[in-house]
């Protein structure tokens, strides 16, 4: 069954002001964010979950945008092409279009293609196919002409077939369609004519397509208000030949025949479509989703204020004008099914769509091709089909062979459907697998990098390192401080060499680059505050927990570290780490570790970073000398013993390396004073248990006489 969500508006300024209403809707590198190139000059970059545009570029005036603008998802650029023949290239952080890059070439373009796993590819108005690294390596050379005289590309589409790009694009010519099909695994363009069959009178208005393994099938709305389906090879048996394929009827009147404007196709699944238009000739437009499957209508949605005709889809969104806005409206598609089909699945209703009540006799209708007469034929035919609908493949198999294929937002969907599931006693194997699939796919297309979807994998808690070996190194590949952060902090079984390479990274990563990386910041309070060291003059009495380690045994050795010159101020010690950083070197000092195998490893960090982390270690150690409990604020704070035992790690791997760098002298001298404080205090310790011991003994001897008293013990 499929459900219309509510909609809502995405776009805040009144959009479409070109002749035909927007140019596209192109999903950019991140999840969640999109590019709309409206029909003049702007395109704005738009995050649907804010509801907010993120950036809006514009062109000259007196220029015109000519394409719609898309994202190179290699490089994470946008490009857009203006006045038919320059294309323009910019970041997010570029302000005007102007000064940036540009470049002329030589051919009308009518069409940039760019989708996960490939460069971006341009195709000419004149049918030509070129990668953008080639193009942008010779602006000027020279474009091959493919496509004949008088004829005009209408639509176009391109694909991802066994990780290469396929292209397809519709020409006309005196009324007569034909396609294109350019596979760029094996080089070859291949041309079909669309054969009308017996509507051959009928106009086609509007064009979508899907692909498998074999074959493209494209669907086509036509003017008398039918989807008709046409099934095109990807690799033909003669390429070099005209081949010709006929298009066969799938969908009956979804739209009114009369309607000569406002109608789109877009191919949600395998067994829906939805369609733009009018249903009925005197009725408003309509939003409706018709299983192609069992040929019903599953739900509609009224759109009062008209459309421009165009319809895009992406994940469970749909995106259009409604008026002079641009609107979304999510939606959700069940997995097809006889009784879904036939509105015998309860499911709740949003207020605002209605859906039409159809009932099918399969015995009586001559509409299917059933008659009374051939009741026992319909009757295997039904059981049939019911038998295919029940038959269907488990639900992790069917995510595995989306994750094959599927782009990374399709995934995301499908992951989110996976784990709302209830869960199975193998559920911690599957995730398992599910991961590895997804990594095995990243180590084949480098630029495929589900990271969202990995997320929301570490999140069920099931994961360990031995389970998924692969997801740490493919973080540490991509500096994702993040997924190594939560790996960190939910795996139980990680590597000494691997927490060794998160803390390089760790310790490495640049400031701005933090800034816009999310961090989990549970470990790190308020380390704005700085930490008030205490006076080292030898005229001021010290008092560290309780002992003055100017007197007795403590006295000879630290007062040569001690010695200030009389006017000494007040030392301040501010946290040497920005807080992001601070909650990344928590997730270390909390990792499990052997100190045999880890202090090979520890070997290997630069003196400078090993530097910087003692300087982070020696102000945690400060900041717990501020609490009688010897503790830090937080949720996850590291503890007392975790700073210790990291500190003296390091030091015992680079204490001949760090004696060398200037910038640790002041440092050493620090810990060396702490060190000899804390083992004064715990000499002193020491003397006060024996005391306590001494006199508990006493007690229990008194205890054993049973003699009552009191007695007063003061402890100087």
């Amino acid at each position: 069954m499929a459900a219309l969500q509510g909609e809502f508006t995405l776009s805040a300024v009144p959009l479409g002001a070109g002749p035909n209403g927007l140019l596209g809707v192109e999903q950019s590198d991140k999840t969640d964010q999109f590019l709309v190139t409206d029909g003049g000059r702007t395109v704005i970059l738009y995050k649907v979950s804010d509801q907010k545009p993120l950036g809006s570029w514009s062109v000259k005036q007196g220029q015109i945008i000519t394409s719609p603008a898309v994202c190179n998802f290699q490089t994470g650029e946008f490009i857009v092409v203006h006045d038919n023949k320059v294309l323009r290239i910019w970041n997010n952080e570029d302000v005007n279009l102007d000064k940036v890059f540009k470049a002329t070439l030589s051919a009308e373009i009518y069409r940039i293609h760019s989708v996960q796993g490939t460069e971006p590819l341009v195709l000419f108005k004149e049918g030509a196919v070129r990668g953008l690294e080639a193009l942008l390596a010779e602006p000027q050379q020279k474009i091959e002409t493919v496509i004949s005289d008088d004829e005009v590309i209408k639509w176009t589409k391109v694909f991802m077939v066994y990780k290469h790009p396929v292209l397809i694009f519709i020409t006309e010519k005196h009324g007569n369609h034909f396609a294109y099909v350019q596979t760029f695994s094996s080089q070859t363009l291949s041309k079909y004519t669309l054969l009308l069959g017996q509507e051959e009178k009928c106009v086609i208005q509007n064009f979508a397509a899907s692909v498998d393994r074999k074959f493209i099938s494209l669907m086509s709305l036509s003017a008398d208000g039918c989807v008709y389906e046409t099934l095109i090879p990807i690799h033909p048996s003669d390429p070099e030949q005209n081949q010709t394929v006929v298009r066969s009827l799938l969908l009956k009147a979804v739209v009114s025949g009369l309607a000569r404007s406002g109608v789109a196709l877009a191919i949600l699944d395998h067994d829906h479509v939805a369609v733009l238009g009018p249903p009925l000739p005197a009725s408003k437009e309509c939003l409706s989703i018709w299983n192609t499957k069992f040929q019903t209508l599953q739900t509609s949605k009224e759109l009062p204020q008209g459309t421009s005709g165009q319809l895009w889809y992406y994940g469970e969104n749909l995106f259009m004008l409604h008026g002079k806005f641009l609107t979304v409206i999510p939606f959700k598609c069940e997995v097809s099914s006889l009784a879904g089909a036939l509105g015998k699945l309860k499911h709740s209703q949003d207020p605002g769509t209605h859906t039409v009540p159809l009932f099918v006799n399969w015995e009586t209708s001559q509409g299917c091709g059933f008659g009374s007469q051939n009741s026992e034929q319909s009757k295997r035919i039904l059981r049939r089909r019911k038998i295919e609908v029940s038959v269907q493949p488990p639900a992790s198999e069917q995510l595995l062979s989306t994750i094959k294929k599927e782009s990374e937002k399709h995934i995301e969907v499908e992951l989110c459907k996976f784990l709302a599931t209830k869960r199975t006693p193998d559920f911690h194997t599957v995730i398992g697998d599910i991961v590895l699939e997804l990594l095995g796919r990243h180590k084949a297309e480098p630029s495929f990098y589900p990271r969202n979807s990995l997320m929301q994998l570490m999140q069920t808690h099931v994961l360990s390192y031995s389970l998924c070996p692969g997801l740490m190194e493919a973080a540490l590949e991509r500096t994702d401080v993040q997924m190594l952060q939560l790996c960190l902090q939910h795996f139980p079984d990680v590597p000494d060499s691997v927490t060794c390479a998160c803390l390089k990274v760790f310790l490495s990563i640049s400031d701005d680059s933090l800034q816009e990386t999310e961090i989990n910041m549970e470990s790190v309070s308020d380390y704005s505050d700085s930490v008030q060291e205490e006076k080292m003059d030898e005229q001021t009495e010290i008092l560290q927990n309780g002992f003055n380690p100017s007197e007795q045994n403590c006295d000879n050795c630290d007062r040569k570290l001690n010695k200030k010159p009389q006017h000494a101020a007040e030392e301040t010690v501010s946290c040497p780490v920005v807080p992001k950083r601070a909650a990344l070197l928590n997730a270390i000092l909390h990792s499990a570790y052997s100190e045999m195998f880890l202090l090979p490893h520890l070997k290997d960090i630069p003196a400078q970073h090993v530097t910087l982390f003692l300087q982070y270690l020696y102000f945690l150690y400060l900041k717990c000398n501020e609490n009688a409990t010897m503790t830090l604020p937080g949720l996850h704070p590291p503890t007392l013993n975790q700073i210790m035992d990291w500190m003296c790690l390091l030091l015992d791997a680079n204490f001949t390396v760090v004696v060398m760098v200037p910038e640790a002298k002041k440092l050493l001298l620090s810990l060396y004073k702490f060190v000899k404080s804390q083992v004064c205090i715990c000499s002193e310790l020491n003397k006060i248990e024996v005391s306590f011991r001494e006199l508990q003994k006493l007690n229990q001897e008194k205890n054993n006489r049973e003699l009552y008293s009191i007695e007063v013990l003061e402890l100087f």
